[in-house]
Formats: structure tokens, C-alpha cells, sequence
């Protein structure tokens, strides 16, 4: 069994407006200092850095809903890859479509290096696999490790992606502007705001404190968007495909929305 840090988070503040129980819901997305995650509460919002996925867990173990930005449950061998990844495509439109990435075969999270990963993918699926997907294919091994060797997290801990997210929170309506640009993080910190109240708060005090070598902007973003979606989704979440299949270690093939 997992033990809570007795200090996780670093920076804290009341949101009684947000947060009307006793719930803990948390959006977690990668960045090059490990996992940004934000933490929302009864006792307001706070938000951390975890160094690798044993933390994840760590927080994960005391939560009633984690989504994180990573791909959870993959195909084993095959040329049409994840359906949830095709159906996120599909919802978000020609515009931002390009943000959902064909996640990796199983096999390929044992590549040596980027040439090894080409090789084992295209030997599952008949295609290569983007630098994109290789760069964070360590932290997908991470989570899919944690998730296969402790099976109290499945159902608490479950893959989302950010656009997706934020469509469905903005009317259905994709966001215009690219997330690593001013526009676009403004564009979205307005979508947040109907939802969270003090996200530009947390915004701004995040940025303060991370250097953007180790926290991106918009891993902010993203693990905020996340954290709303599973504060305000939780009960109701819709998932694509709405019935997801599981992959060879049982875990699901699915990507979680409001």
C-alpha cells in the first residue's frame, strides 16, 4: 500500500467557490522535470512536481479521480491502432486533430533508442512511430508500469487528453490558437475560468516559481484542464470510445472527457 507524503504540493489556496467537498481530484500532465500535477480539494488548490511515477501514485492512492495526459492501454500488434485516438481526432476536427498522436505498440516501450522504436512498431502495426510519441515513450512505460503492478489505481487513475478536454468544456468548440503561444494560453485560461475561478492565479504562480526548461506553460495548462475535467466531469465522465476495449494487460483503451 502507498503512504502520502506528509508534503506534496507547494503552493496552496482557498477556492471555496471550486471546491464544495471533500474530494480530491488531480490533472497530471509530463513535463522535463518529471509530472506537473495540479491538486484540487477541499481545502482550495495546490499544485507539484512529481519526479517519477511512484509519487503519482503515491498521490493517486488518497484521490477519488486522477486523469493524466499519457497514453493508458496499448495495442499489442495491428494496423488500426487505438480507436480512441481516432475518435479524439474525429471530435476535435481538422484544427487541433493533430495534437492526438498514434500512441505506441506495447512492444516498442522496450526500444534501446529511436531506430529500435521505428523497427519493433512498424513489426506491431506496419508504421513507423513519431519522434513525438518516442520522446515521451519513458513516461509512458512509467505509468503503464505503476498501473500493471498495482492494480488499486485502475478506475482512479485513467488517461485524458487536454484538447479533448477543453472542447468539451468550451461548448464543443476546439480552441483557435496553438497552446505554446500567448494567445493560446490566454484563450484557454478564459475556458478555465468559468470552471476555476483562481486558475490564473495558479497560472501565474507556477510560472514564477518553474523555469520554463523544466515546467512548460502549457503543461500548466494541461494538467489544469485535466484536474477541472475530473472535479467537474466526476460522475458523468464520457469516454472515447464510449465502450473501450482492453489491451492485453487489462488495461483500458479509452480517453476520458467531461
Amino acid at each position: 500500500m502507498f503512504t502520502i507524503p506528509s508534503l506534496v504540493c507547494c503552493a496552496n489556496a482557498s477556492d471555496n467557490t471550486v471546491m464544495n467537498s471533500s474530494r480530491t481530484f488531480i490533472g497530471i500532465d509530463g513535463c522535463r522535470a518529471g509530472w506537473f500535477c495540479v491538486v484540487l480539494d477541499g481545502d482550495g488548490w495546490s499544485y507539484c512536481v512529481a519526479a517519477d511515477a511512484d509519487t503519482i501514485g503515491k498521490l493517486a492512492v488518497e484521490a477519488d479521480c486522477v486523469l493524466i495526459d499519457i497514453p493508458i492501454g496499448l495495442i499489442d500488434a495491428g494496423t488500426a491502432g487505438r480507436s480512441c485516438d481516432r475518435e479524439a481526432r474525429r471530435l476535435l476536427g481538422r484544427g487541433r486533430a493533430a495534437s492526438v498522436f498514434s500512441a505506441p505498440a506495447r512492444r516498442t516501450l522496450a526500444a534501446t533508442g529511436y531506430p529500435d522504436a521505428l523497427e519493433r512498431n512498424r513489426q506491431a502495426t506496419g508504421r513507423g512511430l513519431s519522434k513525438q510519441a518516442w520522446n515521451i515513450v519513458p513516461k509512458i512505460r512509467e505509468i503503464d508500469e505503476l498501473l500493471r503492478d498495482h492494480q488499486l489505481l485502475r478506475g482512479v487513475l485513467r488517461e485524458a487528453h487536454p484538447e479533448l478536454c477543453f472542447l468539451a468544456l468550451n461548448n464543443q468548440r476546439a480552441m483557435h490558437y496553438n497552446k505554446k503561444k500567448w494567445e493560446g494560453q490566454q484563450e484557454r485560461l478564459q475556458v478555465l475560468q468559468r470552471y476555476f475561478p483562481h486558475c490564473r492565479a495558479l497560472f501565474e504562480q507556477a510560472c514564477g516559481e518553474y523555469q520554463r526548461c523544466r515546467v512548460a506553460r502549457d503543461d500548466i495548462l494541461d494538467a489544469m484542464v485535466c484536474a477541472v475535467t475530473a472535479r467537474y466531469g466526476y460522475g458523468r465522465y464520457r469516454t472515447v470510445p464510449a465502450s473501450p476495449a482492453r489491451d492485453g494487460q487489462g488495461l483500458p483503451m479509452e480517453i476520458v472527457y467531461p
